[in-house]
This record gives structure tokens, C-alpha cells and sequence, in this order.
């Protein structure tokens, strides 16, 4: 039974290029995209389960994972014929009405030109018009298997948003290259697929593992309008991109994680034009809570200081004893050299926490940090005005300097007395 094919509008700004074949005009679009990218290291298409831990009594600088499903479309239909290939056919009026399908390409397509991300066609789709935009929510089916042919993960079926990040590096890059209905095998290198890290979860993939991908792009739809989206689901969807971005942190993709973070707050500051419950907005407020404060966390890892210290100061906008929101402004505080506004945060922190041995131990350090500050400052001040002596040394010299001259005078007038005296006794004899 053959299912009809989802078509695209039209090719996105970033895909269209003048006097270029379109699929190498998509090419050349994600290279310029790709070279602004810090990080191209893994991601993973499932959010690992981790139990919930205190940040700060953990030593850990960041929230970890709560458990949530793994997000996999088990309930689409099987697609045994997504118009692959060229059918018979003895009526003429059929023939004009069928797709042009084209044989398989058998050349391969560097997509990034370092031979570390390769695509071939093996069944052609519905034509360059029919290509997903970034943005748009895509279901493929995908086959994973390692370069020595153990299959990792065997016909599944995928949907995620192009673009986001929500799955390994390869896919993102090479399914808005596909056409609808197309199947194409990926070769993609480690660092596009899971990196130095591998995966420990499904599928479960070596350290520095290079893949191979069969991919079947089955549809390409657009994401759902937020302002009409039910309360219920703006949360949900929140939560996954919050999930993903922290998955990226804990990889050490802090770049990634970051730009995770960033989608789930755009989710949870739209507006909404459906009536939403006061525990939603509730919830809404959480999400985008602790989206600000593990953002803050990525841009300290990422040594970006005025980021994260805006994030921080979005947190105590709603929440003024946010103590994670605290302790990181502090810690951004102290790596400006703002050392005394740093120690002001960190008590706040404290004296709504006071048992919390990680914010007296940074603390503790701080203080030390700043003394060793003011002293330095009072070095340099010394040096900037000659080594003027201390007040102290200055008010001794002149107290030992009025009593030296008060008893120069008391002998000198004693000797003046004695004198007198003399003369008088001599004249008197003589007399």
C-alpha cells in the first residue's frame, strides 16, 4: 500500500543559491553554518535516565537529568513502499503521472568536504522541491550499524526537529540534503555521530566509533504554532529540549547545550493565545528556571562571563534566594575580580543555606582571595607614591623627636644655670 509523500513549500534562504545545483547549494549552506560551531562533537539521540541530585552539596556546578521517555515514534505505521524506485506500468497516462525516478547515484557527496561526512543516494525521493526546511518536525526511518557491520540500531523510526540538535550531529546535517521518499546511506566519523564518549544507552555505540546510517525520510511537517499550543504540551516540549541540553552537558557539548536551553526559554516565554492555569504558568516558570540556571552553567564552562552572568540575574528577577542562581553569580562575581559583590551573592546563598558545605568552602576561598587583593592594592598604591613611610613610623619619629629636643633644652638651660652661678661665686672672691 503505497502512503502519499508530505511536500515541502519551498527551499529555505540557507538551501538556495544562484547558478548552483541545489543540493550543492545546501551543501555550501551548512559549511558556512558549520564553521561558526565551536563543538562538533556527539550527541545521542535518546536522553539518558539519571536520578535527581542537589547541586550544591554534590560539589556538581549543574542540575542533573530527571528520568523521561526516550522519545521514540514507535507508533507510525510500516511504509512498505514510500514510492522507491520505478514501476511497471502498461497504461501511458500512469507512466506521465508517476514521479521521475531517477537511478540510484552511485557517486558519493562530501557534505562537509573533510571526508568525515559522506551521503549516497540508493533510492532517489520526490525532487529538490521536496526537501524538509530547518525547523520543520521530520520522521525517517534509520538503520545504525559499525563499520565492521554490527547493527546498533535496526529500523526504527525517528522524529525530531531539524536543526535543534536533538540528534547525532549526521543526521542534522545530511536529512535536509534528503528528498521525500528518499533512502540514502550515511557514512558519518566519530565526532559527527558519538564521539570520543560513545553511548552506554540505545544504541549503545564504542568510544570513537564510526557509523554507518540507512535513512528513509518518510515526512517533514511544520512545527506546531506556540501561541496555540496547549499548556500541557508547551510544557512537555520544554522539558524534552531542556533534557536534550542537559544530555549535551554532561558530553561536555557545552555549545550544543547551550543552544538547547536557548529553544526550550523561547517555548516558555511565548505567548499563548489559549487560557493557561495558574499551576501551568507554574510549571512554565520551573522549566524556564532551571533552563536560566543550567545555561549559566554551560556559559561558565564556555568562559562566556557576561552570558552567564545575565542568565543568573534572570533567575533572581523571579526568585531573589534562588540559591543556584546565587552561588553561580557569585563564582562569575569572583572570576571578573569582583571580589567584594562576589562575597555579598555567596552570603546571600549561605544564609539560605546555611548547612551548605560547597558555598563555605567557596566562600572561605574568596575572602582569602580578596585580602590578598586588598593587599596587593596597598602594595601598588606605596609603590605608585614612593614608598611613603607608614603613618605609624611617621608619629614615632616625631614623638622621639619632640622629647630629644624638649631635653636639649632642659641640659641647655640647666648648663646656662650652673654657669651663671659660677661666674657669680668667681667675681664675688675676687671682689
Amino acid at each position: 500500500m503505497r502512503l502519499p509523500l508530505a511536500q515541502a513549500r519551498h527551499h529555505s534562504a540557507t538551501l538556495r543559491m544562484p547558478s548552483i545545483a541545489p543540493e550543492s547549494a545546501a551543501v555550501c549552506s551548512i559549511k558556512m553554518e558549520n564553521e561558526d560551531r565551536t563543538l562538533v562533537k556527539s550527541q545521542d539521540s535518546e536522553e539518558k535516565s539519571v536520578g535527581r541530585t542537589t547541586l550544591l552539596d554534590s560539589g556538581e556546578d549543574f542540575e542533573m537529568l530527571e528520568e523521561v521517555d526516550d522519545g521514540v515514534d514507535d507508533d507510525l505505521p510500516p511504509l512498505d513502499d514510500v514510492g522507491g524506485g520505478k514501476k511497471e506500468s502498461h497504461q501511458a497516462s500512469k507512466e506521465c503521472t508517476e514521479p521521475d525516478r531517477s537511478p540510484p547515484q552511485e557517486e558519493w557527496l562530501d557534505v562537509l568536504g573533510n571526508e568525515q561526512l559522506r551521503k549516497k543516494v540508493l533510492e532517489a525521493g520526490s525532487g529538490p522541491d521536496s526537501k524538509p526546511r530547518r525547523g520543520q518536525n521530520v520522521t525517517i526511518i534509520l538503520k545504525t550499524t559499525l563499520t565492521d557491520g554490527t547493527t546498533v540500531e535496526d529500523e526504527c523510526n525517528i522524529s525530531f526537529t531539524l536543526g535543534d540538535g536533538d540528534v547525532i550531529q549526521a543526521l542534522d546535517l545530511t536529512v535536509q540534503l534528503m528528498e521525500m521518499g528518499e533512502k540514502a546511506l550515511i557514512e558519518a566519523g566519530a565526532k559527527y555521530a558519538y564521539g570520543a564518549l560513545g553511548s552506554s544507552s540505545t544504541p549503545v555505540v564504542p568510544p570513537n566509533a564510526d557509523l554507518t546510517l540507512e535513512v528513509h525520510l518518510l515526512s517533514a511537517v511544520d512545527a506546531p504554532d506556540l501561541e496555540l499550543l496547549p499548556p500541557s504540551e508547551r510544557i512537555s516540549l520544554a522539558s524534552k529540549k531542556r533534557e536534550r541540553g542537559n544530555f549535551h552537558y554532561q558530553r561536555g557539548d557545552y555549545a550544543f547545550a547551550v543552544n538547547s536551553y536557548g529553544i526550550a526559554l523561547q517555548i516558555t516565554e511565548a505567548s499563548s493565545k489559549v487560557d493557561i492555569s495558574p499551576q501551568e504558568e507554574e510549571e512554565l516558570l520551573d522549566v524556564k528556571l532551571k533552563c536560566l540556571n543550567n545555561m549559566a552553567a554551560s556559559q561558565l564552562k564556555l568562559e562566556h562571563y557576561e552570558a552567564a552572568l545575565r542568565s543568573c540575574v534572570s533567575v533572581l528577577a523571579y526568585q531573589p534566594d534562588n540559591i543556584k542562581a546565587l552561588f553561580r553569580q557569585g563564582k562569575v562575581l569572583a572570576l571578573q575580580g569582583e571580589y567584594a559583590d562576589a562575597i555579598k551573592s555567596l552570603k546571600r546563598a549561605l544564609k539560605s543555606d546555611p548547612s551548605n558545605k560547597t558555598i563555605h568552602a567557596e566562600l572561605s576561598k574568596l575572602v582569602k582571595k580578596h585580602s590578598e587583593q586588598k593587599g596587593a592594592e596597598q602594595a601598588m598604591y606605596k609603590k605608585m607614591l614612593g614608598n611613603p613611610p607608614d603613618i605609624s613610623t611617621v608619629q614615632k619619629t616625631q614623638a622621639k623627636s619632640s622629647w630629644s629636643i624638649s631635653w636639649k633644652w632642659l641640659f641647655g638651660a640647666t648648663a646656662v644655670a650652673i654657669g651663671g652661678v659660677a661666674l657669680s661665686v668667681v667675681i664675688a672672691a675676687r671682689n
